[in-house]
């Protein structure tokens, strides 16, 4: 009997407790004129804010699997890429097969040209004109200084 008797009270005590509480309550710190100012703010970034960060995230996100593929120099790097765009306009569905896609290794890209990965893929690799065009001269340049240095420790030594 004490074992039931002592159970009640355990149960029954929250309930005490909770009659000991003062009626009055308060939904909220702010009253009148800053309520509706908090309320208007707090509709502001639900309406604008809140779906401009779920989409930069949502592209954000769409976009991993190429920056993984850029990072590992995968060969098909640009169909990934393509990929990823698609995905974006299914609504994400192909984005699971672009994630894999880019950790996959290029296992007949290797048996063709002997590697599977590729140099060219972002990395500078791919000089143009004007960059050679351009150290080609600073090369010239250097010559000229140098021929001027050993004149001018030529012309002091003698």
């Amino acid at each position: 009997m004490k074992r039931n008797t002592i159970r009640r009270l355990f149960f029954l005590a929250p309930v005490a407790a909770g009659s000991l509480v003062p009626d009055s309550a308060h939904a909220s710190f702010l009253h009148g004129e800053a309520l509706d100012t908090a309320a208007d703010v707090m509709s502001w970034v639900v309406l604008i804010v809140v779906p401009i960060v779920v989409i930069v995230l949502f592209w954000l996100i769409h976009i991993l699997p190429e920056k993984i593929a850029e990072r590992k120099k995968h060969p098909q790097a640009k169909a990934i890429q393509v990929l990823c765009i698609l995905s974006l306009f299914f609504g994400g569905l192909l984005w699971p097969l672009a994630w894999l896609w880019a950790y996959t290794k290029p296992v007949l890209h290797k048996l063709a040209y002997g590697t599977d990965v590729d140099e060219s893929i972002g990395h500078g690799n791919n000089k143009t004109e004007s960059a050679d065009d351009e150290v080609n001269k600073l090369r010239e340049q250097i010559a000229k200084l140098e021929e001027q240095l050993k004149a001018s420790t030529n012309g002091g030594q003698a």
